[in-house]
């Protein structure tokens, strides 16, 4: 399943970084998400809540849909999910307004009734924090007339400056098993990398 090139950079990579204290899956994520993006300060700010990575596992090995908050995040899931269990992806934007609500983005207004469509989703934020603190307001009990199914993992790094760092640690405090990257880093190939994370290891345990 991996290339030559990869397994020899996850060597260098696991080199570089030492000890970190992770268990085995953790690890694996950590490993991915510096492959994906050179940076081995990562480490650092990179969170699991307590069980978030075995709630994942098994939630994308029984085909959980996986819902992204951009076409570039579900474009780089794909060809790992069509290595893997088929799992359905889509984006919020499929539910999106044409325009985006006056003080608010397409994002956010496109997030209950995905959410709504996909109940049990994994869903990864990369790029919208506004999505991010919306997908909060609606499993949180702060929006009644929701009644949505909180999502089985939450992998929360949307990338910036404006309302980024407030989003995460709103993540932070909620009850939601969640990856995230603390600070103003993420993006969607992060996301992207650490779900493919938990689907290699979910196909490399599926026997």
């Amino acid at each position: 399943m991996d290339h030559p090139i990869f397994t020899e950079s996850v060597r260098r990579i696991r080199a570089w970084l030492g000890p970190t204290g992770l268990d085995p899956v953790q690890q694996e994520v950590l490993e991915r998400l510096v492959h994906s993006s050179g940076d081995l300060t990562i480490a650092p700010e990179l969170r699991f809540s307590p069980g978030a990575c075995a709630a994942g596992l098994a939630a994308l090995a029984a085909g959980a849909p996986i819902l992204t908050d951009t076409a570039m995040a579900a474009a780089a899931v794909t060809p790992m999910v069509r290595r893997s269990f088929g799992n359905p992806v889509h984006t919020v934007l499929a539910w999106a307004p044409a325009l985006a609500p006056d003080g608010s983005t397409r994002t956010a207004a496109g997030m209950a009734p995905a959410l709504a469509a996909l109940p049990g989703a994994v869903v990864l934020i990369g790029s919208a924090p506004t999505a991010l603190e919306r997908l909060l307001e609606l499993v949180g009990g702060n929006d009644p007339a929701a009644g949505v199914v909180p999502p089985a993992l939450v992998i929360g790094m949307p990338v910036g400056f404006v309302g980024v760092a407030e989003s995460k640690r709103h993540l932070a405090a909620s009850a939601l098993p969640q990856i995230r990257l603390e600070g103003s880093k993420g993006g969607a190939g992060l996301v992207a990398a650490t779900v493919n994370a938990l689907l290699r290891r979910a196909w490399l345990d599926r026997a």
